[in-house]
């Protein structure tokens, strides 16, 4: 249980018990709940969306990029914005791109990022809505919080969180998650069942453009991840 709890209290703003006996490693090992945690995300956004979809498609999608934003405190969309702008200012400059990943300040690049991944996630969560396909947007936030499970297992750039994450899981916990998500999604939303391929696209950039991963890469993969399955989801509706 205190994995638990502590995989809640680093990806979510949901309230929990509090952990005494932290440890570093147990933040690590508490990664095997990441998907478990996608699923309550999940659940909550459905609770925010669906209601409003009975409204206004619009509304509902508006609700959804709220209620994801709130739920997350935005961690990986600090982590995309940072790598966005690490990337437009590097230059191929491997220090210069760790030293801007690391500067707290919110650059050009992270700011039109953020904008076009944030309308994206509403134009996406409208046409969802308007389908109402409920299962994909349940099943959403676990995928890209799986994916966290394949991509820790890369170098870490530099100390820090990544480095935390770099600490190896038991195989088998990321291959049961994967089992698990790949039955729900040919069950309940079978254009989720290519989102694997996003997982693993990601990881291939990571390791052939960085050669490794850093806290902001994990959370920036979160973020692809759960636009590419979005965008899948609605591509198979409207198909």
């Amino acid at each position: 249980m205190t994995r638990l709890i502590l995989a809640i209290q680093f990806l979510t703003r949901l309230p929990t018990p509090q952990v005494s006996d932290f440890r570093p490693e147990r933040l690590a090992e508490s990664a095997r709940w990441f998907p478990l945690v996608g699923l309550l995300l999940g659940a909550l956004l459905l609770a925010a969306v669906w209601p409003a979809a009975r409204l206004d498609p619009w509304l509902a999608a508006w609700a959804g990029v709220l209620a994801w934003a709130l739920l997350t405190g935005g961690l990986h969309l600090d982590g995309l914005a940072d790598v966005a702008d690490a990337l437009g200012a590097a230059h191929r400059d491997r220090e210069r791109l760790l030293a801007v990943m690391k500067d707290p300040h919110l650059g050009s690049f992270g700011v039109l990022t953020l904008i076009l991944h944030l309308a994206g996630k509403l134009v996406l969560l409208m046409l969802l809505a308007r389908g109402q396909h409920w299962a994909a947007l349940l099943l959403i936030p676990a995928w890209a919080r799986l994916g966290v499970l394949f991509w820790q297992t890369l170098p870490a750039l530099s100390p820090g969180m990544g480095e935390q994450f770099a600490w190896a899981l038991p195989r088998r916990a990321r291959w049961a998650w994967l089992l698990a998500l790949l039955a729900a999604s040919a069950w309940a939303a079978p254009a989720l069942l290519a989102t694997p391929v996003a997982i693993w696209l990601y990881r291939r950039w990571l390791l052939r453009t960085l050669g490794g991963m850093s806290g902001d890469c994990l959370g920036a993969g979160v973020e692809v991840v759960e636009l590419a399955a979005l965008l899948l989801a609605v591509a198979l509706q409207m198909a």
